[in-house]
C-alpha cells in the first residue's frame, strides 16, 4: 500500500494530462514502454531488497555494488527528486482545494496541509503506516470504480451515451501519433514521473516485521498494478477524450466522468484526487526522511540526520523534509500558476538516472547474493533481461534527446548529477568511512 500511496498521485491523476497533450493517443506507447522497464527494474530491486533489506535500500545497493560514490550520488539525487515531488503533490492538492474556497489564498491551503502531515510523520511509524494504508485503499477503490464506469462509457452502456469507437484513439483525424516520435519522447518525462514512487516499498523494508516476504509480495504484484491502474486508466482516457483537450491544468479523470454525466461524480473525483495527492505527499515525506537517515547512518550525510527519536522516528530527517515542504508553500505564493509544470518536468529524467543505478548495482550484486545463499526472489532470465533493461534505459534516453524540452531536462539532470558527485568527492575527503560495506541501518 505504501508503494501505491506514493505512485498513485500527481503523476497519474494530473501528469497523465501532460503526457496526453504531448503525445496524443500514442501516450499509450510511452506508458507500455515505461511500464515494461519499471516491471523489470522493480523485479531487480525486489531481488536485492529481499536478499538485503535495509533502510535506504537502492542507495545502499549502489554503494556496495558500485562504490561509495554511487551510493552518495544516487541517494542524494533521489532525495532531491522526492523533494521536488513534494512541491508537485502539495501544489496540485492546494490548487484544487483553493478552487472550492476562492476566498482563501492557495498558499494558505498548502500551509495547512504541510503542517498536518508534519505532525503525522513525527508520530510513531505504525500510525503513519495505518494512515497511508487507508489513503491508498481509497485510491485503489476509486480507480477500480473509474475503470468500470470508463468501460461502460466506451461501449455506450450508460444512459444517453453512444459507443465512442476509435475516433479519439486515432487522434480525431490527426492520427494515433499526431506529434510523431518527438511527441512520444516529450510524453516520456511525464510518464516516467507517473511510475515513480513504486520503489518506495523497499525503502520501508527495514521498518516492516517481515521485510523479505513483504518486498517479494509487493514486487510480484507490480505487474498487475501497472497493467490495471496505469494502462487501463490511460486507455479509457484516450478512447473517451479528444487528445487536444488534455493538459496539466485539469485532471483527465474528472473530464471523463463529466462526459459520463453522472451527478456529483466529478466533484467526488476531485476530492479523491486531493486525497491521492496528499497521500503521495505523505509517503514522499517518509521516503525523503528515510533516505536522508540512511545516508547519514552510512556516513554520507550529516550525523544529526541519523538520530532517532524515542518513538523510533528520524525526527531531524523528517523536519528537513517538512522544511522543504514549507519552501514549496513559498513557491505556491510566488508562482501559483507556473510551479506545477516546472516541478513536474524537473524530476522525470532524474528518475531514469536512478533506474540506471539500480540495474547496474543488480548486475554487480547478483553473483554475490548467490554465493551467500540469500536470494529469495530472482530476476527473470538473468542476466539477459537485466542487460535488456539497461539497453532499454539507454534507448529511452536517446529517444528523449530528440525533443528539445526533454533534452533540456536531461541536461539539467546531468548538471545536477555532476554537482552531487563533486559534493560527494569533497564530503568523502573529510568524512572517510570505516568500510565500503558500512551498513545503512
Amino acid at each position: 500500500m505504501m508503494g501505491l500511496g506514493s505512485a498513485i498521485g500527481a503523476g497519474l491523476f494530473l501528469g497523465s494530462g501532460v503526457g496526453i497533450a504531448a503525445a496524443g493517443p500514442a501516450v499509450l506507447i510511452s506508458y507500455v514502454l515505461a511500464g515494461i522497464m519499471i516491471i523489470f527494474v522493480m523485479r531487480m530491486l525486489g531481488e536485492m531488497g529481499a536478499a538485503l533489506p535495509v533502510s535506504g535500500s537502492f542507495s545502499h545497493y549502489a554503494r556496495i555494488g558500485i562504490g561509495r560514490w554511487a551510493g552518495f550520488t544516487m541517494g542524494w539525487l533521489y532525495w532531491f527528486m522526492l523533494i521536488m515531488v513534494l512541491g508537485v503533490e502539495i501544489t496540485g492538492a492546494s490548487a484544487i482545494v483553493q478552487s472550492w474556497l476562492p476566498g482563501v489564498p492557495q498558499w494558505v491551503v498548502a500551509l495547512v496541509f504541510v503542517t498536518f502531515f508534519a505532525v503525522i510523520n513525527l508520530a510513531r511509524v505504525a500510525n503513519f503506516g495505518e494512515f497511508e494504508f487507508w489513503f491508498a485503499a481509497l485510491k485503489v477503490a476509486v480507480i477500480v470504480g473509474f475503470l468500470v464506469l470508463g468501460v461502460l462509457l466506451v461501449f455506450g452502456l450508460l444512459p444517453d451515451t453512444d459507443p465512442v469507437g476509435t475516433v479519439h484513439l486515432l487522434g480525431d483525424g490527426d492520427g494515433f501519433a499526431p506529434n510523431g516520435l518527438a511527441g512520444i519522447a516529450a510524453g516520456l518525462l511525464a510518464v516516467a514521473f507517473a511510475f515513480g514512487g513504486i520503489e518506495i516499498v523497499t525503502i520501508a523494508a527495514a521498518e516492516s516485521k517481515d521485510p523479505e516476504r513483504s518486498i517479494a509480495t509487493a514486487v510480484r504484484s507490480v505487474v498487475w498494478r501497472i497493467s490495471l491502474f496505469y494502462l487501463g486508466s490511460i486507455a479509457i482516457m484516450v478512447l473517451v477524450l479528444p487528445w487536444t483537450t488534455a493538459s496539466g491544468d485539469t485532471s483527465p479523470f474528472v473530464s471523463v466522468l463529466d462526459i459520463a454525466g453522472i451527478p456529483y461524480v466529478s466533484g467526488f473525483m476531485e476530492l479523491v484526487v486531493v486525497v491521492a495527492l496528499l497521500s503521495a505527499f505523505n509517503a514522499n515525506v517518509y521516503g525523503t526522511s528515510r533516505m536522508a537517515y540512511s545516508l547519514a547512518r552510512g556516513g554520507d550525510g550529516p550525523a544529526w540526520l541519523g538520530k532517532l527519536s524515542h518513538n523510533g522516528v528520524p525526527r531531524n530527517a523528517v523536519l528537513v523534509s517538512v522544511f522543504f515542504g514549507f519552501v514549496s508553500v513559498l513557491l505556491n505564493w510566488l508562482l501559483p500558476d507556473q510551479i506545477l509544470g516546472i516541478l513536474l518536468n524537473a524530476v522525470g529524467s532524474a528518475l531514469i538516472a536512478i533506474w540506471l543505478f539500480i540495474v547496474v548495482a543488480h548486475l554487480r550484486l547478483r553473483r554475490r547474493f548467490e554465493q551467500e545463499g540469500t536470494l529469495k526472489l530472482k530476476m527473470w532470465a538473468f542476466p539477459y533481461l537485466s542487460w535488456f533493461t539497461l539497453a532499454m534505459l539507454v534507448a529511452f534516453i536517446i529517444l528523449m534527446l530528440s525533443d528539445s524540452d526533454a533534452r533540456a531536462q536531461l541536461t539539467a539532470t546531468a548538471v545536477l548529477f555532476v554537482i552531487i558527485s563533486v559534493i560527494g568527492i569533497v564530503w568523502r575527503r573529510f568524512h572517510p568511512a570505516d568500510s565500503e560495506n558500512l551498513p545503512a541501518s
